[in-house]
C-alpha cells in the first residue's frame, strides 16, 4: 500500500457529517464533523460538508488536505437513488480512490466489526441492515422522507408537530409539549406555523424529535414513540426471522429508542463496536488495498 496515502471514513446523513482520518495503515489520526451530506439535500451541499469536515480533520492532525493522496470510504444517506449517486461521483474531487455505499452498510460494518449482525440506524432518517455469514448485506426501510424512514427523527417530528396543530385550532388543550414545539418552530399562531411547515425539510422535522423524547410521558408523544418501537421491531423481524443475530441500535436516536422495543428484542441488543464513520474507514482501507503498491 502507498504509505503516502490517507484513509478517510465518512458518515453522511441529513443532520450532519462525521469524518475519521487515518494513515495508510488505518491508524486513526483525527476526527471532525460538519453539516449535512445526505444526498437528498443536494450533491453540491454534500461535497461542501465533506470538504469542510476533511479540512478540519487534516488541520487537527497537523496536515493539509490534498485530495490526490486521499482514499475515501463514504457511507451516505440517499445512495439508493442512482441519479444522486451518479451526480455525487461526477462532482468528486480528484481523489486517489472513492468507495461509496449506503450509510446502513458502513453502520453495520462498524457496529459488528464486519461480523454477522443486524443494525437499525435511527437518525434524521432510518434504515436497517443485516450482514450475513457470506458477507452479503440486505436492507429494509430507508425509502426516505416523507413516506418512509419509520422511527427516524424526521418521522417522529412529522408526527409530533400535529399535536401543536391540534392545540392551535382548539382540537386539543394547550400544554407544555405544544408550547415547546411551537417555541422551537418560532410559530405563535396558525399562519406562522403554516409558514414553518411549508419551509420545513427532513432536517427541520428531525429537530423536533428530541422534544417528543423529552415529553415522552405526554399521551400524544407516548403514542408516537410506542409506534416507533413497533416499527423498529418489524424491521428486525424482516431481516432476521431466525431471531438469532445480535442487534445494534445506532444513530442519534438509537439509545432513546431502546426503551420502546419489546422484551424479545431487548434481549438481543448489543452496543455497537464502532460507528458508521469507522465503518467508512474500513471501506477506505479496502479501496486502498485495491490500488496496490
Amino acid at each position: 500500500m502507498n504509505q503516502a496515502l490517507f484513509l478517510i471514513g465518512i458518515d453522511g446523513g441529513g443532520s450532519g457529517t462525521r469524518v475519521v482520518l487515518g494513515d495508510a495503515e488505518g491508524r486513526e489520526l483525527a476526527q471532525a464533523a460538519s453539516g449535512p451530506s445526505g444526498l437528498g439535500l443536494g450533491v453540491e451541499r454534500a461535497w461542501q460538508s465533506i470538504t469542510t469536515a476533511c479540512t478540519e480533520a487534516f488541520a487537527r492532525a497537523g496536515a493539509k488536505l490534498d485530495w490526490s493522496r486521499c482514499v475515501l470510504g463514504c457511507g451516505l444517506a440517499g445512495v439508493n437513488n442512482r441519479d444522486w449517486l451518479a451526480a455525487f461521483h461526477a462532482h468528486a474531487p480528484a481523489v486517489a480512490a472513492l468507495s461509496v455505499e449506503s450509510d446502513a452498510y458502513t453502520t453495520v460494518l462498524g457496529a459488528h466489526g464486519g461480523e454477522q449482525g443486524v443494525i437499525v440506524a435511527l437518525g434524521t432518517g432510518s434504515v436497517a441492515a443485516v450482514l450475513d455469514g457470506a458477507g452479503q448485506c440486505r436492507f429494509v426501510s430507508g425509502y426516505g422522507y416523507p413516506s418512509g424512514d419509520e422511527a427516524s427523527g424526521a418521522w417522529l417530528g412529522l408526527r409530533a408537530i400535529v399535536h401543536a396543530q391540534h392545540v392551535l385550532d382548539g382540537r386539543s388543550p394547550g400544554d407544555e409539549f405544544a408550547d415547546a414545539l411551537l417555541a422551537h418552530t418560532g410559530a405563535h399562531d396558525r399562519d406562522s406555523l403554516v409558514v414553518w411547515l411549508c419551509d420545513a425539510n427532513q432536517t427541520a422535522y428531525a429537530s423536533l424529535a428530541p422534544i417528543a423524547i423529552r415529553h415522552r410521558t405526554h399521551p400524544f408523544a407516548a403514542r408516537v414513540l410506542d409506534e416507533a418501537g413497533v416499527q423498529v421491531g418489524r424491521m428486525i423481524d424482516a431481516l432476521d426471522p431466525s431471531e438469532s443475530l445480535p442487534v445494534a441500535l445506532c444513530g442519534g436516536l438509537g439509545a432513546p429508542m431502546r426503551d420502546y422495543l419489546a422484551p424479545v428484542y431487548q434481549a438481543r441488543l448489543r452496543e455497537p463496536l464502532a460507528d458508521s464513520a469507522h465503518g467508512g474507514l474500513q471501506l477506505a482501507a479496502r479501496a486502498a488495498a485495491r490500488l496496490g503498491g
